[in-house]
């Protein structure tokens, strides 16, 4: 009698917690691919009959590396959607990217997300050249999960503490750095100690107020040296358009052409990095200061990249 009321027991508590409300469903989408809609700013990722999209403005994407500590962080709403999708069939793009979609198969069941984070740590894609050991940024990849999201279901709500959606990877066009041997001095004025490599849009910055040291009017037999620092700075500009050295004269920075990007180099360490080298010849009564950069990075917000083991920004001519 005893185990027959041990059993029932065991019984009454199994059916007392459930409330016969709750169905718990499990879909995952942890792995393959994230695909995105050449029309629309649209992400989805596809498992048979089933469909995850992430609706979501593209500029959310910046290409800037983050921090472990600071990913990208957007509310799940109108303008940050996510939907599941369940069909009666095999579904492709077809079914999520046109302007007007295939019909078939049919959509059976659909989740709306209507609370949570999504969240998105973007790491920088890199090449490196065997020989120079220079880097070059090709894109970003963008692990997305989502935080505390809840899916709105047909049998009512679901919430998932961590959702992972997956990679999102995009590929960009590396910095040409497409800079010839030959380097000016500013003609701004004659206290500009500013150094200026141009090649079309792209402008190389090499400003130092230790110019008369490191650009003496004497011939080398070793190099002279400096690091990159607050007192010698070396800054890389990409406009939308031809730049000469006559932008950089203006008082006022003119409005053409726009500034696209900036990337500026990381102070050095003695012995390690971040070391500028100048070696001094003569050209009849002219002398030809040449710099070399060793192991330079060069750094916007979190994303870096290195100018390799040995990178010649230019040469000039000064004339005593």
């Amino acid at each position: 009698m005893k185990r027959i009321l041990a059993i029932l027991s065991v019984l009454l508590l199994i059916t007392s917690c459930d409330d016969g409300n709750l169905t718990v469903d499990v879909i995952d989408f942890s792995e393959g691919p994230i695909q995105k809609c050449s029309l629309k700013e649209v992400l989805y990722k596809v498992k048979d009959s089933e469909m995850l999209v992430l609706e979501i403005p593209a500029t959310t994407f910046t290409e800037n590396q983050t921090l472990d500590s600071a990913p990208i962080e957007v509310a799940i709403n109108s303008t940050n959607k996510v939907t599941y999708r369940k069909y009666n069939g095999t579904v492709t793009q077809n079914n999520i990217c046109p302007t007007f979609p295939d019909g078939t198969p049919n959509v059976t069941e659909q989740w709306l997300a209507t609370d949570g984070t999504i969240q998105i740590k973007a790491t920088a894609i890199k090449t490196t050249n065997a020989t120079t050991n220079a880097t070059n940024i090709t894109g970003y990849n963008y692990y997305i999960i989502l935080k505390n999201v809840t899916f709105e279901k047909p049998s009512g709500p679901q919430v998932y503490e961590t959702f992972v959606f997956g990679n999102y990877t995009t590929t960009i066009s590396p910095l040409a750095l497409n800079f010839d041997a030959d380097a000016d001095k500013s003609t701004c004025a004659a206290s500009d100690n500013r150094i200026f490599n141009f090649s079309g849009s792209e402008a190389f910055i090499f400003d130092s107020t230790n110019f008369s040291t490191l650009f003496a009017n004497a011939v080398t037999t070793t190099p002279r040296t400096a690091l990159i620092s607050s007192a010698n700075k070396l800054t890389y500009k990409l406009f939308n358009n031809t730049i000469t050295n006559a932008y950089f004269c203006a008082t006022t920075a003119p409005a053409t052409p726009l500034l696209l990007q900036e990337w500026n180099a990381v102070n050095g360490v003695e012995a390690t990095s971040g070391i500028i080298e100048v070696t001094t010849t003569t050209l009849g009564t002219s002398f030809i200061h040449t710099i070399h950069l060793k192991r330079v990075t060069l750094k916007k917000g979190n994303s870096d990249f290195s100018l390799g083991d040995d990178y010649i920004f230019g040469s000039f001519v000064t004339t005593p």
